[in-house]
Parts: structure tokens; C-alpha cells; sequence
């Protein structure tokens, strides 16, 4: 598990700020996934009937960024060695307080069975990981979808005041009708023929979910082992979203403008281990891509890279 720089990992105080509008989850110290998945896993088991989202939102000040934890990012991700963050890495900030958002109480669905269809990060400008930053999360609109109803978490990163970079997740909660409209805006996807010519073959070792796993707190069952993915449906172990939309985006290194936006869509799940091809198409101002299987063609992700 990630500890922040000059931070212990022991387990935060949580600081409840409660006014009429908004409750804050107030963390000094990043969260600890170890902590936070037992919680929400027994609230999943709790009766919960969905509703509004909650007025709820959680902050995490003034962390710095290990160079350790930096330099096993980047090795499990793909990207070269710099003190330039990855777009990507300052999910590794935004993703434990989404988790704390989640398994508060005051969330109204389960979080086992929630998906994670989409995601839209944009890089103001380049993040030195000498900097310290401050780090924001919140709910965004509940939206019928055709499969149920999706929500987002939008994560934002400060530096000082400077507002550096902003994510936004989108997650879907399966139901029986969903009103049969309202899906998640999609980016434009890279197309391709029958036979199409992809600019590489990768092969993701059996073992990606418990590395990416290690570096991001992120230790779902579904990622880990396939003993423990066949507990939840999965006839093998999955990667993990954020780590293949992390490795396409390793794949345009040292050749991505200072400010740009990257937007995927996850499709089918990466089974462990895997062939997968990757595509590449220039596209205006940035690129589409799009990650398959090597084998079949199935799609696992589409996405978009624009400059701004």
C-alpha cells in the first residue's frame, strides 16, 4: 500500500464536518485499502435499497509524493523514469478516498457488483513529483443507463490553489431496468477492419493484478488470484482498469503535450494471463486507441487522447 511521503500508514482520524449542505471526510493521512475493504464489504451485505447519492465528500491535504512508490508505479505501468508524474499516477490519490466515499454508510448501493465503466482524466499542466498537492473527491450526477444507473466520482488535484488535474470516474450499478436510456457518453473508438494492422502485441503476465495491486492499494479480489475471482464470476483473475488505460498511455511516452485530456471506456475484462493487441490512430489534435484481444478481437478498451 501506497504511505505518502514523510507519512506513516497507520490508520487516519477521520474528521467529520457537518454542515446543512455537505458532510467532508477529512484525511490527513491517505486512507489504507486494507482497512477500507472490510468496511465496505460488510456494508455491501447490508440491506441497500439505492437512492440519491449522499451530500458527502472527502480531502486529503498537503501529501507529497514518494519517489519510491513513483519509480514501481512507472516499472508496473509501463512509463519511463522521471520526476514528471504519469497522467495517470494521481489516481493512486483519488482512488482511496473514492473508497472511503463508498464505504461510508450514507452510500446507497453495494459495493460489490459496482462497475467501473469509464474514466476521463485531464493534466492541466505536467506535476512534479517535488510538489505537494492537495487532493479533492465528490459525487457526481446519478444517470439512468440501460443497464442500470451510473454515477461519477470526480477527483481534483491541487497545487496550492492551482488546479493541476481532474478525474472523472464513472461507475455502473446493474439493476433489472434501468429506463433503457441514458448511457455514458463514449469516446470516439479507433476502428478497424477485420484483419486489423495494431501497432503492438503485449503479453500481461498472470501475476499484473497483484503487482498493480501492490503499488495502488487497490487489492480486489477480482484482480488478485483466480481462485478469488471465481468467488465473484470471473472464470480467472481480471486487471485492473486504471492499469490498462495506464499502459496504453505508456505507450505514447515522451510524445504527450503538456495539457491534454485522456478518456477511455472499459469493455470487456482483461482474463489472466493475456495476449493483447494495441492500436494507435492520429486523430486532429491527439490520437484514438484502442486495446483488444490478440486472438479474437474482443475489445477491452476504447480511448481518446486530446490536447488542449
Amino acid at each position: 500500500m501506497f504511505t505518502p511521503k514523510g507519512r506513516t500508514q497507520c490508520a487516519p482520524t477521520t474528521h467529520l464536518l457537518r454542515g446543512q449542505m455537505m458532510t467532508t471526510l477529512s484525511f490527513q493521512k491517505l486512507p489504507s485499502g486494507l482497512s477500507l475493504y472490510p468496511k465496505a464489504l460488510i456494508n455491501s451485505y447490508k440491506a441497500k435499497k439505492g437512492g440519491d447519492l449522499p451530500d458527502l465528500k472527502a480531502s486529503l491535504s498537503a501529501v507529497g509524493i514518494d519517489r519510491q512508490h513513483l519509480a514501481a508505479y512507472n516499472a508496473v505501468c509501463g512509463f519511463g523514469q522521471s520526476d514528471v508524474l504519469p497522467a495517470t499516477y494521481l489516481h493512486m490519490l483519488v482512488f482511496p478516498l473514492q473508497m472511503a466515499m463508498m464505504a461510508d454508510e450514507s452510500f446507497p448501493f453495494a459495493l460489490l457488483g459496482l462497475v467501473h465503466i469509464a474514466n476521463r482524466i485531464t493534466q492541466h499542466r505536467p506535476v512534479n513529483a517535488a510538489e505537494m498537492v492537495n487532493v479533492t473527491c465528490e459525487f457526481g450526477a446519478l444517470k439512468p443507463h440501460d443497464k442500470g444507473v451510473q454515477f461519477a466520482l470526480i477527483g481534483k488535484v491541487y497545487v496550492g490553489n492551482e488546479l493541476v488535474w481532474t478525474e472523472e470516474s464513472v461507475y455502473l450499478r446493474r439493476q433489472a431496468s434501468g429506463g433503457g436510456a441514458g448511457k455514458s457518453e463514449k469516446p470516439a473508438e479507433a476502428k478497424s477492419n477485420a484483419k486489423p494492422d495494431f501497432n503492438a502485441i503485449w503479453d500481461i503476465p498472470g501475476d499484473i493484478g497483484r503487482q498493480y495491486g501492490a503499488v495502488s492499494g487497490d487489492r480486489n479480489p477480482i484482480h488478485l488470484y483466480n481462485f478469488t475471482a471465481k468467488l465473484f464470476g470471473f472464470p480467472r483473475a481480471i486487471a485492473h482498469g486504471m492499469w490498462t488505460k495506464a499502459r496504453s498511455l505508456a505507450a505514447y511516452d515522451g510524445r504527450l503535450p503538456d495539457a491534454f485530456t485522456v478518456d477511455v471506456q472499459f469493455k470487456l475484462p482483461v482474463l489472466l494471463p493475456a495476449k493483447v493487441a494495441f492500436q494507435s490512430i492520429p486523430n486532429g489534435k491527439g490520437a484514438l486507441f484502442s486495446l483488444a484481444d490478440a486472438r479474437s478481437g474482443k475489445p477491452h478498451l476504447a480511448g481518446t487522447i486530446t490536447a488542449l
